[in-house]
């Protein structure tokens, strides 16, 4: 009987460690745009997180399960996405996507299902729909300014606008007439294209035609590289500017020649090794660039992976201090409300303190303004 009993004892055990651990796996729900054209910057996102993951396999003592589903670059697919990890694999927390129409579509199946959304792209959403929302990307207009900070500074007085026909584009084009009004600098041109599109010549034509001293493109990924060959057909002799959504090696292939001297504003995790020992983001930078590479073989050349990288470093500070169980509808409450109360946490794009009225983390801290020179990014001091 003593014996039975022990037995009886040690399966009991056994049952409640399994069950224990099998309750304390947080679930991350990864959407991304692995093909498609936005591909450039979602196959980054991917590789950036899986760093993370490798660097940190558990928060809290809890196991991290990652569940990772392609949107093919597409909004409608993002957001079906979204839903099924949230309702078939009761994921604790949405991390996604690459490009704006797709994290919008995320967003608001966020909100409807009550899963907070850690966006690594620069999507805007007020109100009560954008309450289950943050995103690490710096904002626009903050990024914006840098780059029309930059122009002033350069004696530009004109500017032409190139962008994408979809929210990323009006995004950058808004940001651009704000941040040129309060400089004195005067929007001459709006000339829009989809991503898919394989020619902008006609847009271009009527840039040239306007003479604007400088031509601003409110683009991404590999299909930003259009307006800048079409401009270097053109002869067009002007100063070159973007978005931080230009950085991966693919744009840089793409664009070759024709994108020598543009600047765009960046991250200071993309000159990290150029950054003063006393900035903290130097020290979170640096050990990103060899997590990413024990996991990838190579160092990174954008900055898109590091944005994921710091998503998972926001989730796993809030985690930390959460309390309750994963995979309940009061975890990712108290999830969400612990991730909105992040104050001064150092990653790679900056260092993120959020506010009720504010979902972006960033500052002017998360900013620096870089130049194309012979295919590398340099600092503009």
């Amino acid at each position: 009987m003593k014996k039975k009993l022990t037995r009886i004892v040690g399966l009991t055990a056994v049952a409640l460690a399994a069950a224990q651990a099998m309750a304390a796996d947080l679930k991350i729900g990864f959407i991304s745009s692995l093909s498609g054209p936005v591909a450039a910057l979602g196959v980054p996102y991917e590789k950036g997180i899986r760093a993370a993951i490798a660097e940190h396999p558990e928060i809290g003592g809890r196991k991290v399960q990652l569940i990772v589903l392609d949107d093919a670059s597409d909004p409608t697919t993002a957001g079906r996405n979204a839903r099924k990890l949230v309702t078939e694999d009761k994921v604790d927390v949405l991390i996604g996507t690459s490009g704006v129409p797709g994290a919008m579509a995320i967003a608001s199946v966020a909100r409807e299902l009550n899963t907070p959304l850690i966006s690594p792209t620069p999507v805007t959403i007020s109100g009560p729909e954008g309450a289950w929302t943050v995103t690490v990307s710096q904002p626009f207009p903050l990024m914006v300014a840098g780059v029309v900070e930059r122009m002033q500074k350069s004696g530009v007085k004109t500017v032409a606008f190139i962008g994408f026909s979809d929210a990323l584009g009006d995004l950058a084009y808004d940001s651009l007439v704000k941040s040129g009004a309060t400089a004195g600098i005067k929007v001459v041109a709006n000339e829009r294209y989809a991503r898919s599109d394989s020619s902008v010549a006609g847009q271009i034509l009527k840039i040239v035609a306007a003479r604007p001293d400088a031509v601003f493109a409110g683009n991404s990924g590999t299909p930003g590289a259009l307006p800048y060959i079409a401009l270097a057909e053109r002869g067009y002799k002007g100063k070159i500017y973007g978005t931080h959504g230009l950085i991966n090696a693919d744009f840089v292939r793409v664009g070759g020649a024709s994108i020598e001297g543009l600047q765009v504003p960046s991250g200071p995790v993309l000159v990290a090794d150029q950054l003063p020992d006393s900035n903290p983001i130097k020290k979170v930078s640096m050990g990103f660039r060899n997590a990413y590479q024990k996991v990838n073989g190579a160092v990174p050349t954008d900055a898109f992976s590091s944005y994921t990288y710091d998503a998972y470093l926001l989730l796993a500070d809030a985690a930390s201090r959460t309390k309750g169980e994963p995979g309940t509808p009061q975890y990712r409450t108290a999830l969400r409300d612990a991730i909105v109360s992040t104050k001064e946490l150092v990653g790679t794009h900056g260092i993120y303190t959020f506010k009720p009225d504010d979902r972006y983390g960033s500052d002017q801290r998360g900013v620096v303004i870089v130049q194309m020179n012979k295919g590398q990014w340099k600092l503009v001091p």
